[in-house]
């Protein structure tokens, strides 16, 4: 890590554009790990990353993706230094989310079931399905802006989507494919 130069701190406007992307940042964090430590961890390393390197920031560029690109990177190196991949239970997952329902006061009832489907489905996508789907559809970046926070191409970003969704469709329909599962052939007369 660069050492910081003394007396050197990020300009207030950056801290603030920091603090306002933290909720978004603390979202997609959650969703990487399932796991409230890890995601702790996961966005004081995002900060502590981002302060360092403020002076690195282009203000052109959208606070929101540099962050979540931080983010996805801290992610990959410490499943790089373990050199293994977290296994999500989702009995744990649909347990966890039963237990956060209680502090919102909603029905019990369809809502608590959907949110299970919903968060196991989600549990069982691979990695870098689950990373684009979350990254266009919950935090609504575009193909482009998902493609430079994974470090992917666009068309990689596009087929991981649609793969992920067919999953998502799949899993929520009490069916699922396997990892290579592919569409089945349609004949058109």
């Amino acid at each position: 890590m660069p050492a910081r130069m003394p007396g050197v701190s990020a300009p207030d406007p950056f801290r603030r554009q920091l603090l306002e992307a933290l909720p978004r940042l603390r979202r997609y964090a959650r969703t990487l790990d399932f796991d409230s430590h890890a995601t702790d961890d996961l966005v004081q390393t995002t900060i502590e990353r981002a302060l360092t390197h403020w002076h690195q920031f282009d203000q052109r560029r959208d606070m929101r993706v540099w962050l979540l690109s931080i983010a996805h990177n801290a992610h990959l190196d410490r499943l790089r230094r373990d050199r293994r991949l977290a296994i999500v239970d989702p009995a744990q997952l649909a347990e966890s989310a039963v237990a956060a329902e209680g502090s919102f006061g909603a029905d019990p009832g369809v809502q608590t079931a959907l949110r299970m489907d919903l968060l196991t489905a989600l549990a069982r996508l691979s990695p870098p399905h689950r990373e684009v789907l979350l990254l266009a559809g919950v935090e609504q970046l575009s193909y482009a802006e998902c493609a430079e926070v994974l470090g992917v191409p666009q068309g990689t970003v596009m087929s991981r989507l649609s793969r992920a969704r067919a999953e998502m469709r799949a899993a929520l329909d009490g069916n699922r494919p396997g990892p290579n599962a592919q569409p089945g052939l349609r004949r058109v007369v």
